[in-house]
C-alpha cells in the first residue's frame, strides 16, 4: 500500500455533501483512495510516501463526461452549417469505413484532450461499428491512458431499406448486436466501487433502431448488476415527426413504451420535451446528457435545464461527438452550460412597448457552482458511481488542479472556484485518475501526444481514402 499527501493546496472545492470550500488544505491518499481531508495543518504530521505540494492551486473533483462519440474526432469541422438529420447522412458513408485502428487513435486522442481539460471519467456512446470493428478497442485505449471509462456499446440496426436514417452499411443484425453486448458485458464489466471499467447498451436513437432492440437491450442490461442504459432522445424536431409518423406517439412516449424510462437510464439531449415529459423523467429517475455545444453547433435548441434541475431530474454534461462540438473541452462544456441557460427566452419581447425586439434571460438561471455541480456530481449520479463526482474520505483519488498564478485568475482572488467556469477554459496542471498521476505540470505523463497525433492522422487519412 502506498500512501500520497497532497498538501498546502490554495482551495480544495470538496463538492461533498456540504459543499465545503477549503482554504490551505490538505488530502491524503492511501492506493486509490482518499483516506483525509483537512486543513493543511491538521494533515501536517501524516505519514506518506510520496507528498505533493499545490501551493498556489485549486483542486475540485475531476469531471465526468456522459456523452460523445469518439470516432467523430476524425471528421471535425465537416458539415458545418447543415441540420442533423442531412449532417448525418453526409458522414454516414465517410463512418462506414472505420476500422479498430481508427477507432483506437481516435479514442485515444479524446481521451487525451478529456482529460486535459480537467475529465477523469468519460463514457462514449460508440454505435457505427463497420468491417468487423469492436467496441475493444476503446476500452484498450483507455488501459492504456489511464482514464476511469463506461463504454457504451451503441448500435444501428434499422437501415435506409427498413424505413430507418443510416445506411444498410452502417447497421447491424440485431441478434449479433445482443450477443455481442453480452460478450462485453461479460468480459469488461466491473460493478465494484472504484472500478475503471464499465459498459452501458446503447442503442443509438430512435430513428436507427427497431423497438424489439430496445427492449431486448433493457431486457439484457437488466439482468447484469451495474449495467445501465444509454441514448438519444428528443435532441431534433425531425425526430420528434419520425417518432409521430412511425409509431404514433412523441419521443418520449416512445421510450416509456419499451421500457427506457428509469433510474438506471440516460438520455442525450432532451431538447424537445413538454412539461409533461420533463415531470415523468423527474417521478422516474431517467437522466439527460446535457451537450450545450452541440445543440449549440447543430442550432438545435435549448434544454430546459433550470426547469430539468428545479424538479429533481438528474443532469450531467456532455461534449458529444468531436464532429457535433469540434472540441472535447469540459471546462468549455460547463461555462456554455451556464451561459445558455442564461440567454434561455424567459419571455418574448417583441411585443413589448416600445417594440425593443428579441428574446429575454435571466443572470439568475444557472450559476457557477451549479454548472460544475452537473460536471462532477450530476455526471456520476448519470452513471450510477457512489465513488467519483466529489471529494471525501472513502471516495476515488480522482482529483484536478489548476495553477491561479495565471493571467486569467488576475482578479478573482475572492471566488476562483467561479472563476474556473466564467473566466476560462483551463488546462489542468495536475489530474489524478484511481490515485495515478495522468497529467503533472500540465503534462500528459501516460501517452505520447506526438505518437497519438501521428497515428491519428494516419488513421484519417486512411479512412478518408478508403
Amino acid at each position: 500500500m502506498t500512501t500520497l499527501l497532497v498538501k498546502n493546496i490554495a482551495v480544495l472545492a470538496t463538492f461533498d455533501n456540504a459543499r465545503r470550500e477549503l482554504r490551505d488544505a490538505a488530502m491524503l491518499i492511501r492506493d486509490n483512495v482518499i483516506e483525509r481531508i483537512g486543513s493543511a495543518a491538521e494533515l501536517a504530521d501524516s505519514p506518506a510516501d510520496r507528498t505533493l505540494d499545490l501551493a498556489g492551486h485549486i483542486v475540485m473533483p475531476g469531471m465526468v463526461n456522459t456523452h460523445h462519440h469518439m470516432y467523430q474526432n476524425l471528421t471535425r469541422v465537416m458539415v458545418q452549417d447543415d441540420e442533423l438529420f442531412v449532417w448525418l447522412k453526409t458522414l454516414y458513408p465517410v463512418w462506414s469505413r472505420l476500422d479498430d485502428a481508427a477507432i483506437y487513435a481516435s479514442a485515444r486522442v479524446a481521451m487525451a484532450e478529456l482529460i486535459l481539460s480537467g475529465c477523469t471519467t468519460s463514457s462514449d456512446h460508440l454505435y457505427v461499428l463497420p468491417n468487423n470493428s469492436r467496441v475493444d478497442s476503446e476500452i484498450e485505449a483507455a488501459q492504456a491512458i489511464g482514464i476511469r471509462f463506461h463504454a457504451a456499446r451503441g448500435a444501428m440496426s434499422r437501415g435506409e431499406s427498413q424505413g430507418g436514417l443510416p445506411p444498410d452499411s452502417c447497421v447491424e443484425n440485431e441478434d449479433a448486436i445482443l450477443r455481442d453486448s453480452e460478450r462485453l458485458i461479460l468480459a469488461y464489466h466491473d460493478p465494484a466501487r472504484h472500478s475503471m471499467r464499465r459498459i452501458v447498451l446503447a442503442p443509438c436513437s430512435p430513428f436507427s433502431v427497431t423497438p424489439g432492440l430496445m427492449k431486448e437491450a433493457a431486457a439484457l442490461a437488466r439482468s447484469h448488476p451495474g449495467v445501465r442504459l444509454h441514448s438519444h432522445l428528443a435532441e431534433e424536431l425531425d425526430e420528434e415527426t419520425y417518432c409521430e409518423s412511425i409509431y404514433g406517439m412523441r419521443s418520449v412516449a416512445f421510450a416509456e413504451s419499451v421500457g427506457w424510462l428509469g433510474d438506471d437510464v440516460w438520455f442525450a439531449h432532451a431538447i424537445f420535451m413538454n412539461d409533461d415529459e420533463i415531470r415523468r423523467f423527474a417521478e422516474t429517475g431517467t437522466g439527460v446528457a446535457h451537450c450545450p455545444s452541440a445543440n449549440m453547433r447543430c442550432g438545435q435548441g435549448i434544454a430546459k435545464i433550470r426547469q430539468m434541475l428545479d424538479i429533481g431530474v438528474p443532469v450531467g454534461l456532455g461534449v458529444d461527438g468531436s464532429a457535433s462540438n469540434d472540441t472535447s473541452n469540459m471546462f468549455l462544456e460547463a461555462r456554455l452550460a451556464q451561459l445558455l441557460q442564461r440567454v434561455a427566452p424567459a419571455r418574448y419581447l417583441s411585443e413589448a412597448p416600445g417594440g425593443r425586439g428579441g428574446f429575454g434571460g435571466t443572470p439568475t438561471a444557472l450559476s457557477a457552482r451549479e454548472a460544475l455541480t452537473m460536471a462532477t456530481r450530476g455526471g456520476a449520479r448519470l452513471l450510477g458511481r457512489d465513488d467519483i463526482g466529489h471529494l471525501a474520505p472513502g471516495m476515488s483519488a480522482d482529483f484536478i488542479a489548476i495553477d491561479m498564478r495565471q493571467l486569467a485568475f488576475a482578479g478573482t482572488q475572492r471566488d476562483p472556484l467561479a472563476a474556473l467556469i466564467m473566466c476560462g477554459p483551463f488546462r489542468v496542471d495536475y489530474s489524478y485518475i484511481n490515485g495515478r498521476e495522468i497529467v503533472a505540470k500540465g503534462a500528459l505523463q501516460s501517452a505520447d501526444l506526438g505518437e497519438l497525433l501521428a497515428r491519428h492522422d494516419e488513421a484519417m487519412h486512411r479512412v478518408y481514402a478508403a
